[in-house]
């Protein structure tokens, strides 16, 4: 039987729907992962990157928000750069907040249960932790709906009525004020507000997730200390090493830690770091902290980008990013951190932590089981 020419992606792309880890192996002892990228990488990294659980307990689907951008399905390309990541689970969330919040959010996780419906072919939504599980298996990819902002809850009412509908996650402020508590660049930390203590109540009693990343130093611990169950800071670092804003202090981490919570760990550049150059060492540094602080199994990832970074967004998207935060938020030339940016940053990532000598078991925990094990415990 004869067949025509076939294509080095045709064969990876057939490889990763099938779920083998047999890849194309260079003469190194190295082998390629995606068609279109150069790097080659040992076969360990390889087999952990396709065989584990991997969340990105923040990542947007796009960070083009041209509504022409999510509206149909996915392109050739993207659909085999979202596969070859090898991220079996995006949290997808934005910050959405303001007046109109209540009809923004409903707008929002409707647009996106649709682009979701869409693509079925590659996602999945996931209203359970065992839909991650699923989509690991199908070779599929499921997608967390959640918010960075609470405005959206008027009364403690609304959280099960937003359940209901899909949203699994809820950061309890952004970066400013709101009625529930203050956020990390206000001058002013307030703290948990009654309103706020009411909201993770009833996130508690229905099984959403509360998040703290975006929290103030105060709101931070009154939210861990309020809640009846684990919590999670899905994006953050460490002050400890970086005294920005968005970071957490050592007391918060280890309360985290006590309600038996996780940290995902962002590559946000100025958040990872205040020098240059900062590289995916000084990331997985953040990493090394929390494991050492309270244990390597209350630490993950959040990207805090989507699968191709901040520097690759449309240039006008780009400038107004920059142009709508605080000058505390400190931007420089780069927000990304180059080995952690693109289809390949989980292979990347792995290779650092292989690198510094994390075992097979705990590397697996750092990339999804934390957080799989957290939604398992939080979700109802």
């Amino acid at each position: 039987m004869t067949q025509g020419p076939i294509s080095r992606r045709r064969v990876l792309r057939g490889i990763a729907a099938a779920g083998a880890v047999a890849f194309p192996m260079i003469n190194t002892g190295l082998y390629a992962v995606h068609a279109q990228s150069p790097k080659r990488y040992a076969r360990r990294v390889v087999d952990l990157v396709k065989q584990s659980i991997i969340i990105d307990m923040l990542g947007p689907l796009t960070l083009d928000f041209r509504p022409s951008s999510y509206a149909g399905q996915l392109s050739e390309q993207q659909t085999d750069d979202f596969r070859a990541s090898g991220i079996t689970a995006f949290h997808n969330a934005v910050g959405v907040g303001g007046r109109d919040a209540y009809a923004s959010v409903m707008t929002f996780l409707a647009s996106w249960s649709g682009f979701v419906g869409r693509n079925t072919h590659l996602f999945r939504l996931a209203s359970h932790a065992s839909d991650i599980d699923e989509a690991k298996k199908q070779g599929r990819i499921a997608v967390i709906q959640g918010l960075q902002d609470s405005d959206h809850f008027r009364r403690p009412a609304d959280v099960k009525a937003f359940y209901e509908i899909g949203q699994r996650c809820s950061q309890l402020t952004y970066n400013s004020q709101n009625l529930l508590g203050s956020g990390s660049t206000d001058r002013v930390d307030g703290g948990l507000s009654d309103f706020g203590v009411s909201i993770v109540k009833a996130m508690n009693e229905v099984g959403m997730l509360v998040d703290v990343s975006h929290c103030g130093d105060r709101t931070t611990l009154d939210a861990i200390a309020a809640s009846t169950v684990p919590i999670a800071i899905t994006h953050s670092n460490c002050r400890a090493l970086n005294n920005h804003p968005r970071t957490k202090t050592d007391e918060a981490i280890k309360a985290l830690g006590a309600k038996g919570g996780v940290m995902g760990i962002t590559g946000v550049r100025m958040f990872v770091s205040a020098k240059e150059p900062t590289t995916i060492a000084d990331l997985v540094d953040h990493i090394d902290h929390v494991a050492r602080l309270i244990g390597v199994d209350h630490v993950g990832i959040g990207t805090d980008a989507d699968l191709y970074g901040y520097d690759k967004m449309q240039p006008d998207q780009y400038a107004a990013l920059k142009a709508g935060y605080k000058d505390s938020y400190g931007f420089r030339d780069k927000i990304d951190i180059e080995a952690f940016s693109g289809p390949m940053k989980m292979y990347n990532l792995v290779e650092e932590l292989v690198r510094r000598n994390y075992s097979d078991d705990n590397i697996r925990a750092v990339l999804g089981g934390n957080f799989r094990r957290l939604l398992g415990a939080t979700w109802k």
